[in-house]
């Protein structure tokens, strides 16, 4: 029997646009992570979330971002690298007033610059946000 807050968990993989048979990898995984939100991942995929040394084609990464991670430029570049012709990254980020919060701004402000179009925010978990991310099509390039 699931539990409504096992239900409403189970959710955030299908809000993610996360299906069953996806290849998802994750990266900047740290100890303030919603691990709630990676479980529930794992059990729609039935499998472990890959991490930065998968070889794998990827079709969603998950990538915790924090303020005073580096350069955010830098950290899509290489989530990019692997991921499939169509594949999404997502950008979970602390929500406003917690601890290492980053500022839409900055999100904005990186993600052109590396091909990418955002499309949507929504609220994983607690304490994150997600802002999904696509590669511009190529009749923008």
């Amino acid at each position: 029997m699931v539990a409504a807050g096992d239900a409403d968990q189970n959710s955030v993989a299908e809000r993610l646009g996360i299906k069953p048979d996806m290849v998802v990898q994750e990266l900047g995984w740290d100890e303030d992570v919603d691990e709630e939100v990676r479980a529930a991942i794992e059990e729609h995929i039935d499998g472990e979330l890959l991490d930065e040394d998968a070889d794998e084609v990827i079709d969603v990464v998950l990538l915790w971002w924090r303020d005073g991670d580096g350069d955010l430029g830098d950290a899509l570049v290489d989530a990019r690298a692997p991921l499939e012709e169509n594949g999404v990254i997502w950008v979970l980020t602390p929500k406003t007033g917690q601890p290492g919060h980053v500022e839409p701004s900055e999100i904005a402000e990186a993600v052109p610059t590396v091909g990418l179009s955002q499309t949507s925010n929504l609220s994983v978990g607690e304490g994150w946000t997600g802002t999904r991310l696509v590669p511009r099509s190529k009749s923008r390039r």
